[in-house]
């Protein structure tokens, strides 16, 4: 690299010789030395004049070409594509208007003035490229699904509806998306952020047996995802370099997405931080106790209390759906079949739990 910067800098230095040389040696008063006429000569002369310079000042260049590099890798392409084209957006602009600028005829403003347009529309072409690409790729494709929804009007074509939804890592590995799309409940596209697809081939990488279990069950639920015809799933390249959670990274992204971008999952932390942040939630535990049957307060069932409860002389039964009852004085009756009366039912975004006691008390 620093080579090719020096060979930049000896055919910049010629050019910038053979322009700027002959009109310095006319204020010099040099202009009458014939070997100085030659047009060969200034262009050597600029050439060796700036290759000099560049062994000074070449290695700040690589520098600075390396932190551009680092730079760029790291931006998603998305945001550079978009980037550029309002940049090219932005030339043009200044382009066009600097033909009304030369009609002006002013001696410093005709010179200057498009340049400094060039520079400034250029920036906020740029600017507005980068920052509004999520908006620009709706726009795309919502024209883009219009026209082929004409194009195939009267055919068979599922449309997709709804907002983004974004999925955390521990939704996925749960695997219940997978059954709740399928039965289309779930409207819109699921967006899964490479930041969490990354964590989850962590987790499928993982050394422990369970981790490296459960990381590759939620890659067997995405490939499921993306198989079933009712669900679209993109994954975004979108990153926020500066933060490490990967919950604040969804919380960002979903502000970032829009107001109608939702983000499922069934983190009881991750939806309290929702919440704070003002950011739509959807829990799939929120929906598994919706779907429960309704348990009153006085109604009787069977269950088997299996263990000893947290405070004194409780015991503790599961319903088949996972659901805990906490039997007041069931301790006695561990290893047995009884039947309870329900008391109250205690229901959270961490799940339901039942308190009743037994139906001889």
């Amino acid at each position: 690299m620093k080579k090719f910067i020096q060979i930049a800098f000896l055919l910049i230095g010629g050019a910038l010789g053979f322009v700027f040389l002959p009109p310095l040696y006319e204020l010099l008063h040099l202009s009458s030395n014939p070997w100085l006429d030659n047009p060969y000569v200034s262009v050597a002369l600029g050439a060796l004049l700036l290759f000099t310079l560049s062994f000074a000042f070449s290695d700040y260049f690589v520098k600075l070409i390396t932190w551009m590099e680092e730079v760029l890798f790291k931006v998603p392409v998305g945001d550079l594509l978009f980037g550029t084209l309002g940049l090219i957006i932005g030339l043009i602009v200044a382009y066009f208007l600097g033909f009304a600028i030369d009609s002006i005829q002013l001696p410093v403003i005709t010179e200057v003035l498009p340049i400094v347009l060039s520079f400034v529309l250029g920036y906020l072409g740029f600017r507005v490229g980068f920052k509004k690409r999520d908006e620009l790729l709706q726009l795309f494709t919502l024209r883009g699904h219009n026209a082929k929804k004409k194009a195939n009007e009267g055919a068979d074509v599922p449309e997709i509806r709804g907002s983004y939804k974004l999925l955390d890592t521990s939704v996925i590995i749960d695997g219940r998306i997978a059954d709740i799309s399928e039965t289309g409940f779930i409207e819109g596209i699921l967006v899964v952020p490479q930041f969490v697809l990354t964590e989850l081939q962590h987790i499928a990488d993982s050394s422990d047996t369970l981790k490296r279990t459960r990381g590759r069950r939620g890659l067997d639920i995405l490939k499921k995802l993306q198989d079933e015809r009712m669900t679209k799933v993109e994954i975004t390249e979108e990153d926020f370099e500066d933060v490490q959670e990967v919950d604040l990274k969804l919380v960002r992204l979903a502000k970032k997405m829009g107001n109608d971008t939702q983000i499922v999952t069934n983190d009881f932390n991750l939806n309290k931080v929702c919440e704070l942040h003002q950011v739509r939630v959807l829990n799939i535990n929120d929906l598994a106790n919706a779907v429960k049957p309704v348990v009153i307060p006085g109604e009787d069932m069977q269950v088997v209390v299996i263990k000893d409860g947290k405070e004194h002389n409780q015991g503790v039964a599961y319903l088949d759906d996972g659901t805990m009852i906490v039997v007041e004085g069931g301790r006695s009756y561990i290893g047995q079949a009884i039947t309870v009366t329900v008391t109250s039912v205690l229901q959270t975004s961490a799940g339901r739990m039942i308190f009743a006691k037994p139906k001889d008390d």
